[in-house]
């Protein structure tokens, strides 16, 4: 397989970080993102400026994205993930490689596979199992699909760290989404817990003893680093929960924990969005910070 030109679909923190590393790769990367369009023209031009110094092509829609691409990469909001499959189905041409990295259920993601080999392209799945901004394109990503086996020794050639779990549908966005249902739970988890205990000004004494029973963790940089993750991804984390939940309903059980870390993950987003955190230094604060705006408190 080779592939001279990738089209990003979507350029958020994914589709910027996937740009850049892949850019030296090949002959060209083109991407589109709704930003690009915005009716905010500062925030448009932004994107558009991000785009145009990282040597990435921005388009106006997805026609233009999908005219020279080889290999499209879907990185978008869980969400969207059936509704950008059908929009690039509408317009790729056919022998085109779709590579979905969205975090959504093994139904959703063969829902968007029947759309994609529909319109003559070739459907991978893809689970992304960690976060991607210390890994870059090396993040470990699991693959599926009838012509995952193809597409990986291409993408490991790139540097990518890629391994084929199944030539089924499913399996690797299953192997994601109950990780997610760990993952996200903890974040829930600690921010409920941290929070609570420092209202209860009780965190010193809860934290050691977390310290005691795990004591391979580093509670307090752990708490900074969800914190962080969530209230600056929140929203992505509540969609891809509620994909989660749909995972679970989908073998046939209720989705009591994964539908309420969703709901907690959610509420952080919508706190963020309301201004609670604003002015916080997302890369450098520690918990405390957090659960004090939490908390309505930011005289300690």
């Amino acid at each position: 397989m080779q592939v001279r030109h990738i089209g990003l679909i979507g350029y958020g923190e994914v589709g910027k970080t996937f740009g850049a590393g892949l850019r030296a790769r090949v002959d060209a990367i083109s991407a589109w993102d709704l930003k690009f369009t915005a009716a905010d023209r500062d925030l448009a031009q932004a994107q558009q400026a991000h785009a145009s110094g990282a040597d990435v092509h921005a388009c106006d829609g997805m026609a233009r994205l999908c005219e020279q691409a080889e290999l499209l990469i879907s990185a978008v909001t869980a969400s969207n993930t059936l509704a950008v499959a059908r929009e690039a189905a509408a317009q790729l041409r056919p022998g085109t490689v779709f590579l979905d990295l969205n975090s959504a259920s093994p139904q959703t993601k063969q829902q968007a596979a029947a759309l994609i080999d529909a319109a003559g392209g070739r459907y991978v799945e893809a689970g992304v199992m960690t976060s991607v901004p210390p890994y870059g394109i090396r993040v470990p990503m699991l693959l599926g699909g009838a012509s995952a086996a193809e597409l990986a020794p291409l993408l490991s050639g790139w540097g990518m760290d890629a391994t084929v779990v199944s030539d089924r549908l499913g399996v690797a966005s299953a192997i994601k989404m109950c990780r997610s249902v760990m993952i996200k739970g903890l974040e829930a988890l600690v921010i409920e817990s941290y929070t609570t205990a420092r209202r209860y000004g009780v965190e010193d004494h809860v934290i050691p003893t977390l310290q005691e029973t795990f004591p391979g963790i580093d509670w307090p940089q752990v708490g900074a680093y969800f914190f962080s993750r969530v209230v600056q991804h929140g929203q992505r984390r509540a969609e891809e929960m509620r994909e989660s939940a749909n995972t679970v309903r989908e073998a046939g059980f209720e989705p009591f924990m994964a539908a309420a870390i969703a709901g907690k993950q959610q509420w952080v987003a919508d706190q963020a969005r309301a201004g609670v955190f604003d002015g916080v230094d997302t890369k450098n604060s520690a918990w405390q910070v957090y659960a004090d705006r939490l908390i309505g408190d930011d005289t300690r």
